[in-house]
């Protein structure tokens, strides 16, 4: 006899050549069977199986239910010749326990292959030993019992297993020098757990191994985007280093040769390639100008689910590639002075996905490559520094590690010269100020530059000619369409007034649209209806919006992180406030501070977007902003100026 629980629950019997699925009924006797086969040679409790079996009230005969499903599996078993294989299932006062041989379960059978597998030490039998673990899995684990969270518990650890028996098998390959193999081990894998960081380390590495090093870059931009929008956070401390060592070894690794070599001089000993170690380039200039210029691809995948900003994006090609007539002593449409553009609006509206979006739809435009950097201005944590960011670019632009200025300036200036005579399109994402952004600007006429913050960085428009793109909420044609296409458009039709309303709730931010869908595609069975009745309670928002320390509730606490006391004291006052829009007297009656200051205070809480000023002196917050101003019980403590964490807990529960 065989029990399955890799994949849907089944019981066969019978010679392997001809072996027989016995019958065991619907989803609760399988569920049964399956609680009695996760817990082997032990107890358990008639108690356990109902709260198993049963998300909601059980009925008040759950008891005979599951006397009815263990008597029929008694006999199922009988028929199938349980007791010959020592099997047996019986009933001790109000639990019962299945005796079985471990080896007749393939759980049991994974767990002994994958601990006799080593990896590092023989990883020839680990793969082995490995292959035939994870040939034992079906599908997904428990496949035909009961949705309820003790059976969805279990097939997540079960499923942790599984993807720790991979990473296990791509470690043997690794150890063995066989990377293509470890590739196809984590490339499924990683396709469906895109959040595993671990994982896609682990594949970014082998990738990279194989000689496919654009593609283990484009994997760690992939994942670092699906994080901030998902999330909120940013990589961890495996996926960086993994993204570090990649761009550390890269030029070395496989980056392309220059001098004579490259270009097929013969040498003194008229050898083609061969070149006196004097006449290697001296200064890094001069190397990285010697070799072949790369072309490095660091943009983020482009976002899922894009709707609208057509002005937007109209507005970005006239900035950031000129008109169509030629520049004097330019070429093609590419700006004459280098065109910066800054994207600006407040937390999760969506200025990192535009940026991204735009530079994927005109990848043709520049040719030599396209950097992108997250700066972190406003991550919660430290800012990135310009000159960490600088040794990415150098690298990725073909300058040698060793070669790289130790000082800021000088590798601020190897890069502004490198990026000089090419077209590279920049993205700065996330800056926390304009002096963070300086160094990190190329120097070359026919390069773009997009930064995105959340601050309107009025001294990068002063002093380096950049040119302001603000972005607002979306409307509610473009949210709605949003929502249809991550929920899919049938669910988004058959409640048309419900989505409206839920993007009116979420003010129109795709960070908070994106939140909300994440509730409903937990909830397959949901109305837009029912989360939008959720949301209407002001106490219930921003956790419904929330999860732990991410979503609305964490973008807005770092935003606020950057406030002097005195401008946190005043957005609390002003949440606090009857009023959603504000002129500078009334802000100081609310406040109880001088009205010359106060107008200091608003303007600065404008830059930051956490106001807006729609006319002169009249300033308007959004619902989302002063929910978490007010930083009441509902809200988890996320109060202005504050160190608190955000909403915890299931939030489909309103924390």
């Amino acid at each position: 006899m065989d029990f399955s629980l890799l994949g849907p629950v089944t019981v066969t019997a019978g010679p392997p050549a001809a072996s027989v699925e016995l019958p065991l009924g619907p989803a609760k006797r399988r569920s049964v069977l399956a609680m009695l086969l996760l817990r082997p040679n032990a107890t358990v409790s008639v108690e356990q199986l109902i709260s198993s079996l049963w998300e909601d009230e059980p009925p008040a005969h759950a008891r005979t239910v599951i006397q009815g499903h263990v008597s029929r599996l008694r006999a199922a078993l009988a028929e199938g010749g349980a007791e010959d294989h020592g099997v047996e299932l019986t009933t001790h006062s109000s639990a019962y326990l299945l005796r079985i041989p471990d080896a007749l379960i393939d759980t049991q059978r994974f767990d002994q292959l994958t601990a006799q597998a080593s990896p590092e030490s023989a990883p020839g039998e680990a793969v082995q030993l490995l292959r035939q673990a994870l040939g034992l899995w079906r599908g997904p684990a428990l496949t035909g019992t009961v949705a309820s969270p003790p059976f969805a518990a279990a097939a997540h650890a079960l499923e942790e297993r599984r993807l720790s028996a991979v990473e296990a098998l791509a470690r043997a390959h690794e150890a063995l020098g066989e990377h293509e193999q470890a590739v196809r081990a984590l490339h499924p894998a990683a396709v469906a757990n895109p959040l595993r960081e671990g994982l896609i380390a682990a594949l970014m590495l082998a990738l990279y191994r194989s000689g496919r090093q654009s593609d283990a870059i484009a994997w760690f931009h992939r994942t670092r985007q699906l994080l901030d929008d998902d999330l909120g956070v940013d990589p961890g401390q495996r996926l960086s280093a993994a993204y570090q060592e990649i761009l550390r070894a890269a030029p070395a690794a496989d980056g392309p040769r220059g001098g004579a070599e490259a270009a097929g001089a013969p040498g003194p000993a008229g050898q083609p390639g061969a070149q006196p170690v004097a006449s290697a380039p001296s200064h890094p200039l001069s190397a990285a100008a010697s070799a072949p210029a790369p072309v490095p691809e660091l943009l983020p995948r482009p976002p899922a689910g894009f709707h609208g900003r057509g002005a937007e994006l109209a507005e970005l090609t006239r900035l950031a590639l000129g008109t169509a007539e030629p520049a004097q002593g330019g070429s093609g449409s590419y700006p004459q002075e280098g065109g910066i553009a800054l994207l600006s609006g407040p937390a999760g509206v969506g200025k990192t996905g535009l940026a991204v979006h735009w530079g994927h739809a005109h990848a043709a435009a520049f040719p030599d490559g396209r950097l992108f950097a997250d700066l972190r201005g406003f991550s919660g944590g430290e800012a990135v520094v310009p000159a960490e960011v600088l040794r990415d670019f150098l690298l990725a632009l073909g300058t040698p590690a060793e070669q790289i200025p130790t000082s800021p300036e000088a590798a601020s200036a190897l890069y502004r010269s490198l990026a000089a005579r090419r077209r590279l399109l920049v993205v700065l994402d996330n800056a926390g100020s304009s002096a963070q952004v300086r160094p990190l600007l190329p120097g070359g006429p026919h390069c773009a530059t997009l930064v995105t913050s959340r601050s309107r960085l009025d001294g990068l428009i002063a002093t380096d000619a950049a040119r302001p793109v603000r972005l607002h909420a979306l409307g509610p044609e473009d949210g709605v369409a949003l929502l249809g296409g991550l929920l899919g458009p049938a669910r988004v039709v058959e409640d048309p007034e419900a989505a409206r309303e839920l993007v009116a709730l979420c003010d129109g931010l795709p960070l908070a649209l994106r939140a909300a869908s994440a509730q409903l595609m937990a909830r397959p069975r949901w109305r837009l209806a029912r989360l939008a009745t959720a949301l209407r309670d002001e106490r219930r928002r921003l956790a419904l919006l929330s999860a732990e320390d991410t979503g609305v509730a964490a973008a807005l606490r770092n935003s606020v992180a950057r406030l002097s006391a005195d401008d946190a004291q005043l957005l609390r006052a002003l949440g606090a406030g009857f009023a959603r829009e504000v002129n500078t007297a009334e802000a100081a009656a609310l406040s109880g501070a001088d009205p010359e200051l106060i107008q200091d205070s608003l303007e600065r809480l404008a830059e930051m977007h956490l106001l807006d000023e729609e006319a002169t002196n009249r300033y308007v917050m959004s619902d989302l902003v002063k929910l978490f101003a007010q930083g009441d019980e509902s809200g988890r403590g996320n109060t202005p100026g504050g160190a608190s964490g955000g909403a915890s807990g299931d939030p489909s529960q309103g924390g």
